[in-house]
């Protein structure tokens, strides 16, 4: 699939299939987000792969929307800020980092024909204790991963004018 192909054909998907994902483009998926960009190549992000049949209870109270649970996997995608680059005014660069990270990671499924959904809505006390995630780490975004159920919402985006200023 073309890039652009790509970037027009991703939504949010609110709506999956129960059939399972090929390990073969997970691990395709996973090989995206590893080498995705990070301030001074830092890398100081860890991708947790959830199936999700197995820990729906857990996952329904990090975010409990019904279909969050559908898709046979669940991805988070968590920062290491004292492990990330931080500009010279401070600014820390892991929220970015990981934003990269899960943005490679929904791409990549969408080029191998899978629904993902952008989740940052999640209880996050609940997402570190149920996943038992390391004290150094903090859970940035959730996705589904699976097959879409049918249907291709309309989005409204913004124009070009409204959005870009040039000087």
């Amino acid at each position: 699939m073309d890039f652009f192909e790509v970037v027009k054909g991703r939504y949010s998907v609110r709506g999956y299939q129960p059939d399972a994902v090929e390990p073969e483009k997970i691990r395709n998926i996973l090989e995206a987000a590893r080498i995705a960009p990070t301030a001074s190549n830092r890398q100081a992000f860890r991708i947790i792969v959830i199936e999700t049949e197995k820990n729906r209870d857990k996952l329904k109270q990090i975010y409990g929307r019904e279909w969050f649970t559908e898709a046979p996997v669940t991805i988070c995608v968590c920062s290491i800020p004292n492990a990330s680059w931080v500009r010279g005014d401070g600014k820390n660069y892991s929220d970015v980092d990981a934003a990269i990270v899960m943005d490679h990671i929904i791409l990549a499924a969408t080029a191998l024909g899978l629904g993902t959904c952008w989740i940052a809505a999640f209880d996050a006390s609940s997402a570190r204790e149920l996943l038992d995630l390391d004290d150094a780490w903090e859970p940035v975004a959730f996705t589904p991963l699976g097959y879409r159920r049918a249907g291709n919402p309309n989005r409204t985006k913004k124009s070009l004018e409204e959005l870009v200023i040039y000087k």
